[in-house]
């Protein structure tokens, strides 16, 4: 097995880093740029079947700002890295411009020769589903043979690095997904450990502990619901799961208007990046409209006066009929002779339905 030399490994820890950067590899390509003793390194990294394109460079030269328009406006994305070039070979200037037609000559008359970077060597990685990286470093003075072996030895290195930037931006789309669908539903996750501190949580319940004082952080970071019932039966939930993880979960409602419930679960997946291991997470369903909203905003859906409205919120809140009577100060036959207005408007076949229709209208968006 071959031990990597020092210079080597200079260069493959910030390669591996890069990701993490901003900008990213710019540490990489500086010392790339130092190692290879040349005047620019630069990076395009372009995803699957799109031409939208990161450019990523360092340079020793200050490029002149009528060079930086043409670039712009004439030869970005550059026609020399191109997908024509051979997968790991490394490839000179000469050999680009010869294979990349009469905008390939033109960008090296008027933008290359120049800036005197007449030395090239360019070489073409793409990592397994997809995404394709150039790696390109520029020098007024000759480069030699170990420039060529540099890159070619940075290959696999570098194939790597893209599969992990790949990753993070798959990751990164569907979390950035999962979030936007968690705010529009109003859900949000919070875990704590056994003593119901708070470990970490999503942006939609750190919204929520910040404006809402029906659940805070109190003191040593524990999660507080305001209602002294709440955070008894909290605690010993948590107590519970921390006990026995294989307990089942339990939901607790802390306010009605708005609406906010929490469903409190045991936490069964190890995290091995952090210190501190939750024992529950608790998951926030939390309202950001008043019961008035909603019962305005269900008149506009179905077609309901304000006191049918008013009666089917009470019931998608899972109030029976005779419950919902009693809070709305009506009688249960007149609640009844409502509930059948109501699911005539709403198409429901019963209370089960019309819960179902309400929670999963437009409503949940609002």
């Amino acid at each position: 097995m071959r031990i990597p030399s020092l210079g080597e490994t200079d260069l493959l820890v910030p390669l591996h880093e890069g990701v993490f950067e901003q900008p990213m590899w710019h540490t990489f390509l500086e010392r790339l740029r130092a190692a290879a003793g040349s005047d620019f390194a630069g990076l395009i990294i372009r995803p699957p079947d799109s031409r939208e394109e990161i450019h990523l460079a360092t340079t020793g030269l200050q490029l002149p700002p009528q060079l930086s328009q043409l670039f712009q406006e004439k030869f970005d994305p550059a026609p020399l890295q191109n997908r024509a070039m051979r997968e790991g070979r490394v490839y000179t200037l000469d050999e680009l411009v010869e294979s990349g037609g009469e905008l390939a000559r033109q960008c090296r008359e008027e933008l290359i020769e120049p800036l005197g970077l007449t030395h090239m060597r360019s070489m073409r990685v793409r990592e397994s589903e997809g995404v394709e990286a150039w790696l390109t470093v520029s020098s007024r003075k000759e480069l030699g043979a170990a420039v060529g072996n540099l890159l070619v030895a940075l290959t696999p290195h570098l194939r790597v690095a893209l599969r992990v930037f790949a990753t993070l931006e798959r990751e990164r789309a569907r979390s950035s997904m999962s979030a936007d669908a968690f705010q529009r539903m109003n859900f949000g996750w919070i875990s704590v450990d056994e003593r119901c501190r708070i470990v970490d949580c999503d942006a939609q319940a750190e919204r929520v502990l910040e404006r809402s004082g029906i659940l805070r952080r109190g003191s040593y970071n524990r999660l507080m619901p305001s209602s002294p019932a709440a955070d008894r039966e909290l605690m010993g939930l948590v107590k519970r799961f921390a006990e026995n993880p294989e307990d089942r979960p339990h939901a607790i409602n802390l306010s009605r208007d708005p609406w906010i419930d929490i469903l409190v679960a045991p936490f069964r997946v190890r995290n091995m990046a952090i210190s501190t291991q939750p024992v529950a997470v608790v998951y926030l369903r939390g309202d950001r409209s008043s019961t008035a909203d909603r019962c305005d905003q269900l008149a506009d859906l179905f077609g309901l006066t304000p006191s049918e409205a008013r009666l089917a919120w009470a019931m998608a809140q899972g109030l029976s009929i005779a419950d919902a009577a009693d809070e709305l100060g009506l009688t249960v036959e007149t609640a009844r002779n409502y509930s059948k207005k109501i699911y005539a408007k709403t198409g429901a076949r019963g209370q089960s339905d019309l819960v179902r229709h309400i929670l999963t209208s437009v409503l949940a968006l609002a």
